[in-house]
């Protein structure tokens, strides 16, 4: 991926997509067919959340053998939506049966009903769970790899926010973030009033670290949150690009010309995020 800049970077994220095409078309009288990885349910351990959290693991076609020393790593939040809708499982195949990213396993982490917030708004207890609980697990079950530069961390709205997060808190174990309409509007801990923008403000006070961004927001993404109170999707969204390409960081950066906030927004911009940031090798 290139350095951080701001004007070409809609040329750069249009040509990532133009390159996710799958293998060629079969002969006549053929059927064209991706196969498919494997999905299972989870639940992993914890003392930070008794008894225990719950979510999917996605393995790649071949596995584990097509991870040879390690498989990248795919986290996303907010997992029913990633393994319905947004066809997370059926990106991952598609992008490694064209040789876009290599075999990956991703873990699909449920966040969904009352306690979504509590994980997802800039929580210090969720990014200990993470980081202390959940990765842990995932590296004594799976073959995965240890090398952050190689897994990403993902979400959209506030799973974008949350991604953002835990990777400037654990840049050991995330290298790269995707975040799509990242809700980087909102304050510390859950906070729905000012000082907003606070993970931007802890970017903007903090020296580099070794993190690569892919942030997408949709164009019509214009209203300021809490009834206006907050800044938009859209200004924060800006607001956290400059900062970062301040700091010299990596950043590709899209505003999606008539996007909303939908995941059948997101889902069309998920394999191109996927592929700036852990290209086939």
């Amino acid at each position: 991926m290139s350095q951080s800049r701001i004007k070409p970077i809609r040329g750069r994220l249009a040509m990532v997509a133009a390159l996710l095409v799958v293998p060629a078309a079969p002969a006549a009288g053929q059927t064209a067919t991706v196969a498919s990885g494997t999905v299972d349910e989870f639940t992993v351990p914890s003392k930070v959340y008794p008894p225990a959290r719950h979510g999917w693991v996605y393995t790649p076609v071949g596995y584990p053998k097509s991870c040879g020393a390690g498989c990248n790593l795919v986290l996303a939040f907010d997992g029913a939506l990633y393994l319905g809708i947004m066809s997370l499982p059926t990106t991952l195949d598609s992008l490694t049966a064209a040789r876009r990213t290599p075999p990956t396993v991703a873990i699909l982490f449920n966040n969904e009903g009352p306690r979504r917030l509590d994980d997802l708004a800039n929580h210090e207890t969720f990014a200990s769970f993470i980081a202390d609980e959940l990765i842990p697990w995932v590296r004594s079950k799976y073959a995965v790899t240890r090398d952050p530069s190689r897994a990403i961390i993902t979400g959209s709205s506030a799973g974008g926010l949350a991604a953002a997060y835990i990777a400037f808190k654990r840049p050991d174990l995330f290298g790269n973030v995707l975040s799509q309409s990242g809700a980087f509007w909102r304050g510390n801990e859950g906070s729905n009033t000012a000082p907003y923008e606070w993970v931007t403000s802890q970017y903007s006070a903090s020296a580099k670290k070794e993190l690569r961004f892919v942030l997408d927001v949709g164009a019509l993404e214009t209203t300021g949150a809490m009834g206006g109170a907050a800044p938009s999707l859209v200004a924060a969204n800006r607001k956290l690009r400059d900062a970062l390409v301040a700091r010299q960081y990596r950043v590709e950066y899209f505003e999606v010309p008539g996007g909303t906030h939908s995941p059948e927004a997101w889902r069309l911009r998920l394999p191109t995020g996927i592929a700036a940031l852990a290209p086939w090798r």
